[in-house]
């Protein structure tokens, strides 16, 4: 039977992170990355159910190798094996499944609200592994890649080119909660990030000094970038209901000629990619591409994450 953990800890969003939570989380996951973490086993004796709805590679890779590394047992869920399906509640859900869990990782690229009902008790750790606004755990990964590539996330000069979807929610909640970074996207018209989420993103550059814009077309790019960051143009579990879409995505499509103005920048996508849509093939295969470490840095932050959770 899952313990009762008196500080049991969940991420469902980036604001569920304190200042020193993210700082710690960051350095944590790089010290996975760059195996000076030791050898912990702080999740032994735990289990830590896996719940993907939808399509994955990478997250559920990180999170259940994760788990493993750190002592505990899996069980792995489908879309089509909990009683979700046939009308149980989320809130009896996560009661039950509390009474027989320590960590439940969740993508359900759905409303976040259903895994505010899981984490209604404080038995089980709630992670949220992808919902449709935001992408947390990426965001971790995202910036311990930073971490282990400059040695520092403040004062790095980050450009996001593609859709305002959960990456970049995500992204923009937790750079801009460094100090000195300037993090500017190019989203296509009528695909930027939701409001709720840039207000919040300015409101924290503002508060700790970082820079926060965002336009709609790709004149004047910023020079002397760190990053250039995109993500694939058809975001999981989602659909565009505009049949020209490609015609409007057409001109964010990262090309070696970013680098024209920013030869030391490196190159990030949170995979899958498609070469040719978001992305050529030259630059994610290219000598700046840091896309496959940040891909293997998911488990390190994913560890991190888990650990923390149980701490």
């Amino acid at each position: 039977m899952a313990s009762t953990v008196a500080s049991v800890r969940h991420l469902i969003s980036i604001d569920d992170l304190d200042d020193a939570d993210l700082q710690a989380l960051v350095l944590r996951g790089a010290d996975f990355s760059a195996g000076t973490a030791g050898h912990p086993t702080p999740l032994a004796g735990d289990v830590v159910g896996v719940y993907f709805s939808k399509t994955s590679t990478r997250t559920r890779t990180a999170f259940s190798s994760g788990a493993l590394r750190l002592g505990a047992q899996i069980i792995a869920y489908g879309p089509d094996d909990l009683q979700l399906n046939t009308g149980e509640t989320s809130e009896d859900t996560g009661r039950v499944m509390s009474r027989m869990l320590d960590v439940l990782v969740a993508r359900t690229a759905g409303d976040p609200a259903e895994m505010r009902a899981w984490a209604a008790q404080n038995r089980m750790a709630v992670i949220n592994a992808m919902s449709a606004d935001e992408h947390p755990t990426q965001a971790l990964t995202d910036l311990t890649t930073m971490r282990r590539q400059f040695g520092q996330v403040e004062g790095l000069r980050v450009l996001y080119v593609g859709e305002g979807n959960n990456t970049a929610s995500a992204l923009a909640l937790a750079l801009t909660r460094f100090p000195g970074v300037e993090f500017e996207l190019r989203t296509p018209p009528g695909y930027g990030l939701a409001p709720s989420y840039r207000e919040r993103a300015a409101e924290r550059a503002a508060r700790y000094g970082a820079v926060f814009r965002e336009r709609h077309d790709m004149d004047e790019l910023p020079a002397d970038l760190d990053v250039v960051y995109t993500t694939r143009w058809q975001t999981t579990g989602t659909s565009k209901p505009d049949p020209d879409w490609r015609t409007v995505f057409a001109p964010f499509q990262v090309t070696e000629a970013l680098w024209e103005t920013s030869p030391k920048a490196v190159f990030m996508h949170d995979l899958p990619a498609h070469r040719g849509d978001e992305v050529t093939a030259e630059v994610l295969d290219g000598p700046a591409s840091i896309a496959f470490a940040q891909a293997e840095n998911k488990m390190h932050s994913a560890m991190a994450v888990l650990e923390w959770c149980r701490a």
